[in-house]
């Protein structure tokens, strides 16, 4: 399994974090993509990535930290896409629930990143949190240009089917196997098969059974398996399904 998304640099791993990664390929997790929140948190990624065969890193700036960017930002973010082991620009978007960082700043500097990764025909991963027409609104001014991932969906079928419009995948976290989560359920049904990620965004949304403690990349197999669930599918087919999608997504994956 690929778990496409998450945080191993958060302060939750502090005590463990290395022995965790050497657990990971006997836990059946091939590989993980640590995804950077902003400029700083893209170097360590890329430091970790360096460390550590199995992983690989995104290098973006999170709107959360939209606010605190330095002018140069993107030059370095481009710097860090041509290290060998970062995949994409991310993660990037907006966050209208908290509202870290004013809104007419998220939506430039999702833009602004938008466009780099045009210009470095890189892939960029989506965070979208109740900023949901606005989020279109950006992928659609690059439809063609630019591609990437929804990642930890939480929408509706028919956004769903709006990203897919849009040539993006859909990644799944552990809210795929909450109890109050009926309108995901159907997301998960209707995405196609070329087109489904399942990822951890560790340390948070740890998937039923393990709810309450800390997330980690290796219950990216309880996700996998809800998905097998609500989709009847073989649960060796859809692991490569999703491994085969996150590699032709991020091309700079080693096969």
């Amino acid at each position: 399994m690929i778990d496409s998304h998450c945080h191993l640099l958060e302060e939750r791993f502090d005590s463990d974090r290395e022995e965790l990664i050497a657990g990971l390929g006997g836990a059946g997790v091939s590989a993980v993509i640590e995804a950077g929140t902003n400029l700083a948190d893209s170097v360590q990624a890329r430091d970790l990535s360096r460390a550590h065969p199995m992983i690989y890193f995104l290098a973006g700036v999170h709107p959360h930290e939209a606010a605190g960017v330095p002018e140069n930002y993107l030059g370095r973010l481009g710097e860090l896409y041509r290290d060998e082991k970062c995949l994409g620009i991310g993660e990037i978007g907006l966050d209208y629930h908290y509202d870290f960082s004013p809104r007419a700043v998220q939506l430039r500097v999702f833009d602004e990143q938008l466009s780099l990764a045009k210009a470095l025909s890189a892939p960029v991963c989506i965070h979208s949190r109740e900023a949901t027409q606005h989020v279109l609104e950006g992928l659609a001014r690059y439809r063609g240009e630019v591609i990437g991932v929804l990642h930890c969906f939480s929408g509706s079928v028919e956004t769903a089917k709006a990203c897919l419009d849009l040539g993006y995948y859909i990644s799944f976290a552990g809210p795929v196997t909450f109890k109050n989560a009926n309108k995901l359920l159907d997301v998960a049904k209707m995405v196609p098969d070329d087109r489904i990620l399942i990822e951890t965004d560790s340390p948070y949304l740890a998937p039923v059974p393990m709810r309450g403690k800390r997330n980690q990349p290796a219950f990216v197999a309880h996700t996998l398996g809800r998905l097998c669930e609500l989709r009847n599918q073989n649960r060796e087919a859809l692991e490569r399904l999703t491994e085969e999608n996150t590699q032709r997504l991020y091309g700079k994956m080693v096969k």
